[in-house]
């Protein structure tokens, strides 16, 4: 048992040059994974499972850096599937987790005690975020922490809804923080503090901004155009830009998201910026190319993606991601001509928010549907193209009146990994 643990461990150190992945998208917060020496097609009863290790609910998906992954999760003995459509109460503990990347074996945990009064109470929602030798944590009602990766020990910690006298989302804090330099930027809410930004290293604000009805679930993305770096923000109530440096805004933009439901991350495409949502709430703005400026090119237009919770993906001036309808689209920028759409991803009727989270490698896409399963395809303008399939995890949530698994999956070293509300599991998918 001794060598075999090595040998994992051998392993897992001759992948370290590989990237990691260690926060929401990746670590260039793009769903674009780096590394080579892939299998083309899953072997006979799907890729090799390295570990499993238990934890409780939650929709947080792993960060994987330095050896650890990070997970969040909330224990509690009250029946949460039944509180999905509403805002009742519940019990429980939020908890941090540090696995060994190469056994799954904990290191350290930390854990809380929360009250959630949020729709959709299985847990956290925010993939933790690594940042050399700190890890940052977001819970479902706020509750942000700031930890040593080798240990655990607090450095600092925030509590979002008692610092800005504001309550959670319906859905909770959902829109991943951002690391940007010595900042640590994140919704907040409350009145002038929609977005606030944080000294990463002491948890005192820099800076603080805009008000909004609802924080929403967008997560903080800067872009650069015109030579300038612009913090873009899809708010309930409008898309805008503001200095990432000072909070002070460049431009703003009405949209109204359908009961605050704006979760995907901005998409730049040349001089154009495309954010959707629930609702068939779509909006495409042309950037200006000599200042901080945009301006309206469409909205709501009919048969585009307007994703729930699986942030669409760019490939030269055409967008994939699967509609709020459940189904694969295939969307032309700038003209919002919908190229193709398919329901195989899924592979059964939709019935509304089917999920599939979408990372491309090499020339092809690894997919991870609500299903558990993990499929490698190819996408182009043409269609969409299946390689191989596996079922990989078990449903383990209810949405809709379906089974289903809402997190988004890491891919460092060679592997995949991936959780469902009982346990997080490592696949191996390296090449012979």
């Amino acid at each position: 048992m001794r060598y075999l643990s090595a040998m994992l461990l051998l392993t897992f150190a001759t992948t370290s040059s590989a990237d990691d992945w260690p926060g929401w998208m990746g670590p260039g917060r793009d769903n674009i994974w780096k590394e080579t020496g892939l299998i083309d097609s899953f072997p006979e009863g799907g890729p090799k499972v390295v570990w499993r290790t238990p934890v409780a609910g939650g929709y947080a998906g792993p960060a994987v850096a330095g050896g650890k992954v990070f997970v969040t999760d909330y224990v509690t003995s009250d029946d949460v599937k039944i509180g999905n459509f509403e805002r009742r109460e519940f019990t429980g503990t939020e908890r941090v987790l540090c696995l060994a990347e190469g056994t799954g074996d904990i290191l350290w945990k930390h854990e809380y005690p929360v009250k959630y009064t949020v729709s959709y109470p299985s847990g956290p929602r925010c993939t933790p975020n690594v940042d050399g030798d700190r890890v940052y944590t977001l819970g479902s009602e706020g509750h942000l922490f700031c930890f040593n990766v080798a240990d655990g020990k607090i450095v600092w910690s925030r509590e979002l809804k008692k610092d800005y006298g504001t309550k959670a989302a319906l859905w909770g804090y959902a829109a991943h923080p951002l690391i940007d330099g010595d900042h640590l930027i994140t919704l907040a809410g409350g009145e002038g503090s929609h977005i606030v930004a944080l000294n990463k290293m002491t948890g005192e604000q820099v800076w603080k901004s805009t008000t909004s009805p609802e924080q929403g679930y967008s997560p903080p993305t800067i872009i650069e155009q015109a030579g300038v770096r612009q913090l873009i923000l899809c708010r309930p109530d409008a898309v805008s830009a503001i200095n990432p440096e000072t909070g002070s805004e460049y431009w703003s933009v009405p949209y109204e998201a359908t009961s605050g439901s704006i979760i995907m991350s901005p998409i730049k495409i040349g001089d154009y910026l495309y954010v959707a949502g629930y609702s068939n709430k779509s909006l495409l703005l042309k950037l200006d190319p000599e200042k901080p400026a945009a301006e309206e090119v469409w909205r709501d237009k009919r048969n585009v993606i307007s994703p729930v919770n699986v942030q669409p993906f760019a490939v030269g001036n055409i967008i994939y991601g699967l509609d709020q309808k459940g189904v694969m689209r295939a969307l032309e920028i700038p003209s919002g001509e919908r190229l193709w759409e398919t329901q195989d991803v899924i592979g059964a009727r939709p019935r509304g928010s089917e999920t599939a989270f979408i990372v491309q490698q090499a020339d092809r896409f690894w997919l991870f549907n609500e299903l558990g399963e993990l499929i490698i395809a190819k996408l182009s303008k043409d269609g969409y193209q299946e390689i191989d399939r596996a079922q990989v995890i078990e449903k383990s949530n209810l949405a809709f009146g379906r089974e289903v698994v809402w997190s988004m999956p890491a891919f460092a070293s060679r592997h995949v990994y991936l959780r469902n509300d009982d346990e997080i599991i490592c696949l191996d998918v390296s090449a012979p």
